[in-house]
């Protein structure tokens, strides 16, 4: 069988460069080198393409973007269909059959990446164009789930220039929402840029810290609730997995929570009922179809305590892989290893692009 000639995207200009990289070395690790010849492509917080040729754990540790490695770019020209290297002795054409964009956050899990690999014609791992940009930005994604029936906590949002005008901002959402308000960039993923206000100069300082991320600010009622989380897989016939849930060690599930001090944990399945676990399920799996998604997602919601009412919070198109991830585990947890898993997203890719011609 021939092999498919892959390109591994990692890095990216975000706020989530380092964990990209720690999700690719993870790809990197499990793809079948019998059914994959891969070229790893990462990006640099400056925006530079480099086709490294180093290990996983160079890719993981970062050190990849202090080597001497060839810069690269993804052509648009479908005459191409690859990547174009610009090597030391020539430049050369790199065909390629499939493309794997491993990362997170703005400037690749947000529709612009893929909108260059459709112009290229190549098929890739992940949500579409649209999916992604809608999913990326919270108050859009807010407002076409709200459309759709999903239920979610009560929100509001703001531009920039619409946060000058502070008094009258705190009045509404004071009115709407009520404290505690969680207030987060409208573009931004893995908690980066989100704080949780417990009064109006609480609320003054997270929305700077917001902005420092965006220039649009979501705000959320304070749920009291488990969080809890599905990886939902398809293109037009999607299937989540039954939810586990976050066992955050922090008031909630932040960055440093995630990634840095690593003490958070995890149980699979949720602590929930049988029947409140195909519930939610369920909305995961009309919540990924009325906002497009295909290939895979991340499906997060809080379930409220006092109520047992189940409210999205917020879906990632392109979820981590890490050693901590909760979208990994849940599939492995579900029956599927990491290899089939990665085998089966590459599936999907090709099936879509077949799909749509």
């Amino acid at each position: 069988m021939q092999k498919l000639r892959c390109a591994l995207l990692f890095g990216g200009v975000s706020s989530e460069h380092e964990i990209s990289c720690k999700s690719a070395a993870t790809w990197a690790r499990n793809l079948s080198p019998e059914r994959y010849d891969v070229y790893y492509i990462g990006i640099t917080k400056a925006g530079r393409w480099l086709h490294v040729t180093g290990t996983p754990d160079e890719i993981e540790s970062g050190e990849w973007a202090q080597k001497g490695y060839s810069e690269c770019t993804l052509s648009p020209s479908r005459a191409h269909h690859g990547l174009v290297e610009f090597a030391p002795d020539a430049t050369r054409i790199l065909k390629l059959d499939v493309v794997l964009p491993v990362l997170h956050g703005k400037n690749g899990e947000d529709g612009t990446v893929q909108g260059l690999l459709e112009l290229a014609g190549l098929p890739y791992v992940g949500c579409g164009v649209l999916a992604s940009a809608v999913c990326m930005d919270k108050a859009v994604a807010n407002t076409l789930l709200d459309a759709a029936g999903v239920p979610r906590c009560a929100w509001d949002w703001a531009w920039r220039h619409e946060t000058a005008d502070f008094d009258t901002l705190e009045a509404r959402l004071a009115r709407k929402l009520g404290y505690p308000i969680f207030v987060k960039p409208a573009n931004a993923g893995s908690s980066v840029g989100i704080s949780k206000a417990a009064d109006k100069q609480a609320l003054r300082r997270a929305i700077e810290v917001a902005l420092a991320e965006d220039e649009k600010v979501v705000f959320e009622r304070f749920v009291k609730g488990q969080e809890i989380e599905c990886a939902v897989i398809g293109n037009r016939d999607p299937h989540s997995t039954l939810p586990g849930e976050i066992l955050a060690s922090q008031e909630f599930y932040t960055y440093d929570d995630k990634y840095v001090a690593g003490t958070s944990r995890t149980q699979i399945p949720a602590n929930l009922s049988p029947e409140m676990q195909q519930k939610v399920a369920a909305i995961a799996e009309k919540a990924y179809k009325a906002l497009g998604c295909e290939g895979l997602a991340r499906v997060d919601f809080f379930v409220e305590k006092d109520t047992g009412r189940v409210l999205l919070n917020e879906i990632n198109t392109l979820p981590g892989f890490t050693a901590i991830s909760m979208y990994p585990q849940l599939m492995v947890h579900a029956g599927t290893p990491l290899p089939q898993l990665l085998d089966r997203l590459v599936d999907l890719a090709l099936e879509r692009a077949e799909q749509h011609g």
